[in-house]
């Protein structure tokens, strides 16, 4: 008796830890949102600095994609505001914040200026400069 009702806890807790690594990939929306973040980025006139060089939107974008695709493989994002916290706010290897300027706008943390462009692509308006 106490052999199964032990056999079936081992199985209990096998299974319970199965669904809880078990993670979703992000949902249509969330790739259509982190998608358009990083073209916001990269069509833009803005500068992105990291690790205290500041760098053009096409070497920006190459890479937030990267640590985009990164995140990916691991099931490591599902929201946008995943995307905006695990990769497009610091820096993984030195763990600075990164910074956008832009022409015109004083310069802003990346997660804010992210996180603004994301509440004006679920809004109604286009988002900000």
């Amino acid at each position: 008796m106490r052999k199964g009702i032990l056999l079936s806890f081992v199985c209990g807790i096998g299974l319970a830890s199965q669904a809880m690594t078990v993670s979703a990939a992000p949902g249509e929306q969330a790739r259509r949102e982190i998608t358009q973040l990083m073209d916001g980025l990269s069509n833009s006139a803005c500068e992105f600095q990291r690790n205290g060089k500041w760098y053009g939107r096409a070497d920006a974008r190459a890479h937030l994609q990267r640590k985009y695709e990164y995140l990916l493989k691991r099931d490591l994002v599902d929201t946008a505001e995943q995307f905006i916290e695990r990769a497009a706010s610091k820096s993984s290897m030195s763990g600075r914040a990164y910074r956008v300027r832009c022409p015109g706008q004083p310069e802003a943390d990346a997660s804010a200026w992210f996180l603004a462009r994301l509440k004006a692509l679920r809004g109604s308006g286009a988002p900000p400069r």
